[in-house]
C-alpha cells in the first residue's frame, strides 16, 4: 500500500490490483492541461450512458452465463457479499466530496470490470455482444475517471485519492468467476442509479 499519484491509478486500473493510496492535497496536479474544454458537460455524458446501460449489460451477462444463472439470479447474484467503496454522499453534499465519492467508485468499478471481462474472455469467447459491451462499458469508465481526475485536480489541487479494489477472481472456479461477476454487475446496477441521481447535479451547467 501507498501514496501512488493519478497518473499511476489510471495505469494501474487497465488490469486488476488491489490496494490503496491516501488522499491528500497539494502542489503535485499536473498541468490543468489534462483538460478537456468540455469535460464537465463530457462526464455528464459518461455518467448517463453508464447508467442507462447498465441493466441491459447484466441482464446480458446473465443470458450468456446459463443455467442455473438465468433461473436463479436472485439468489446467486445476491451482491450482499461484494463491497463497493462507501457512497455516503447525497444531492446535498458538497462537491468536491461528490466528486471524491465518485473517484473511489468508478476506480473501483473499473477494476471489476477488468476481472470480469478477462474471465469472460476465457469462459465464454464467442460472446461477442457480451464482450464488446463489457470492453465499451470499461472504456466509458476509463474515460470518466480521466475527466474525473482533471476536475479534482484543477477544481480542489487533489491528485491522489484512497482508491479500493475488490478481489481478483483469477484464481476461482468457473462457477465462481460467473458468480462473482454477477453479483457485481447487479450490485453496479443499484450503485449507478444512485451515483447518477447525486452527481449530474453537481455537473449542471452553473
Amino acid at each position: 500500500t501507498g501514496v501512488v499519484p493519478f497518473v499511476a491509478l489510471l495505469l494501474l486500473q487497465r488490469r486488476p490490483v488491489a490496494g490503496r493510496a491516501l488522499l491528500v492535497s497539494g502542489s503535485g496536479c499536473p498541468s490543468h492541461g489534462l483538460c478537456r474544454s468540455n469535460v464537465q458537460e463530457q462526464t455528464r455524458r459518461q455518467v448517463a450512458v453508464l447508467n442507462a446501460t447498465a441493466q441491459e449489460l447484466f441482464s446480458l451477462y446473465l443470458k450468456c452465463q446459463g443455467e442455473p444463472f438465468s433461473s436463479e439470479s436472485d439468489k446467486l447474484c445476491n451482491p450482499a457479499g461484494i463491497v463497493f467503496p462507501a457512497f455516503r454522499v447525497n444531492r446535498t453534499s458538497e462537491r468536491k466530496e461528490v466528486m471524491v465519492a465518485m473517484y473511489k467508485l468508478f476506480a473501483f468499478l473499473n477494476a471489476s470490470l477488468g476481472n470480469i471481462t478477462r474471465d469472460q474472455e476465457e469462459l465464454n469467447p464467442t460472446a461477442k455482444e457480451l464482450l464488446e459491451r463489457l470492453h465499451n462499458t470499461t472504456k466509458t469508465t476509463r474515460g470518466l475517471i480521466s475527466n474525473l481526475t482533471c476536475l479534482l485536480c484543477k477544481n480542489y489541487n487533489i491528485f491522489q485519492v484512497d482508491v479500493r479494489y475488490g478481489d481478483s477472481s483469477k484464481s476461482k472456479s468457473a462457477f465462481k468467476k460467473k458468480q462473482q461477476g454477477c453479483q457485481v454487475l447487479r450490485k453496479y446496477v443499484q450503485v449507478i442509479g444512485q451515483a447518477a441521481r447525486v452527481l449530474l447535479p453537481h455537473l449542471s451547467p452553473s
